[in-house]
């Protein structure tokens, strides 16, 4: 069971969740009828900004003993890396800006880069799931899409809502957190990117 959490604490990870989003939005929703260069354009800056420089970032922090671990465990280890993939989904979002037609992304990433800064603020105090943070994040997004377009999304957000649950077992399987931090993170990224998407 261990190797299975850990598995799916990997496989969940908050810098691969852009991935499977983008993947999905380009292939199930209205942005499947993008051209082929607009999808490849979102593909690239969302795999460049979401996953690529933040993974940059973390090498250059260990490298210069900012962080002893990849899993950033320790809640004091985790303020450069959060401050950074804040400013890099904010630059994803500026990028996307070049494209009139894709609001709807640059509201998440503006809503990811909140996210993250909210996990910042909480760390400097107290240890929240940065997985179930994301994890929040991506069910809003699924929520916010299956009520305007309810036969596309459902599916999805089904199975976001199980990857969720079974995320939220393997962190605490693992004791990587508490109970209380594992809800506080998926409840705060839930909120915040609903928030976010609606009103901003």
């Amino acid at each position: 069971m261990t190797n299975l959490a850990r598995a799916l604490s990997w496989l969940l990870h908050p810098l691969v969740l852009p991935v499977y989003l983008v993947a999905f939005l380009l292939t199930a929703t209205p942005f499947a009828f993008c051209s082929g260069g607009v999808k490849f354009y979102i593909a690239w800056v969302v795999a460049l900004y979401g996953g690529v420089v933040p993974l940059l970032a973390l090498g250059v922090l260990r490298s210069l003993g900012r962080i002893s671990d990849w899993r950033l465990d320790s809640r004091r280890e985790r303020v450069w890396p959060l401050a950074v993939g804040a400013l890099c989904y904010l630059l994803c979002a500026v990028t996307l800006a070049k494209v009139p037609s894709l609001v709807f992304l640059r509201k998440f990433m503006v809503a990811a880069a909140c996210c993250e800064l909210m996990c910042l603020v909480v760390s400097l105090r107290w240890k929240i799931s940065l997985h179930l943070t994301a994890m929040g994040a991506a069910v809003a997004l699924l929520v916010i899409m299956s009520i305007a377009d309810p036969g596309r999304s459902l599916v999805p957000l089904a199975v976001a809502v199980f990857a969720a649950g079974a995320l939220a077992s393997a962190r605490l399987g693992l004791g990587c957190h508490s109970g209380a931090q594992v809800a506080a993170g998926f409840c705060g990224g839930f909120a915040l990117t609903a928030l976010t998407m609606l009103f901003f």
